[in-house]
């Protein structure tokens, strides 16, 4: 297993996490049910080590990434750049979830602030989390690269031959 290998193994960890913290939250008030918000902020939690773990990752796959053909230096920095944003708050969403648990547990009138803190938090990171996977996906998927697919700017030799073909109908 190479860096670029483990990079894509847990990169999907934290977007996932904090989509599935978000929902669970959402479900607690919903239900009512003190043991559910809980469990958001677990979840939450673990989203922030995942992201950790991703980014740790990255460097590994930058460099081999990089010496892919098709693959290019702004692609790969504007991913970097939208992924230390994603992890930036990430990690103050597992932050403000891990005190909110403390205080909640304690029943501490500020564990609603805190509840609805993560919340906000929860929702921010699922838009850049999607910005993060998009720009990551960008680097080998030219499919989903901006008003690339249909034109194949950006496409390499085999997916211009592949789209090539299909517009042949083979």
């Amino acid at each position: 297993m190479n860096g670029a290998h483990l990079h894509l193994v847990v990169n999907h960890l934290p977007i996932v996490g904090v989509i599935i913290g978000t929902l669970v939250l959402i479900g607690g008030y919903l239900l009512k049910k003190e043991q559910v918000k809980l469990t958001a902020l677990g979840i939450y939690i673990f989203t922030a080590i995942t992201a950790m773990i991703a980014n740790f990752t990255g460097e590994g796959a930058e460099e081999i990434a990089e010496k892919i053909p098709g693959v290019t230096d702004a692609l790969i920095h504007n991913h970097e750049e939208n992924a230390e944003t994603f992890l930036a708050l990430c990690i103050a969403l597992g932050v403000v979830s891990l005190i909110t648990f403390f205080l909640a547990t304690k029943k501490h009138n500020w564990a609603k602030i805190g509840m609805i803190a993560c919340f906000v938090l929860g929702l921010a990171g699922i838009f850049t989390g999607k910005t993060a996977g998009t720009t990551g996906g960008e680097i080998r998927h030219t499919e989903i690269r901006t008003g690339n697919a249909a034109s194949g700017v950006n496409a390499t030799p085999a997916d211009a031959q592949q789209m090539d073909d299909d517009e042949d109908g083979e």
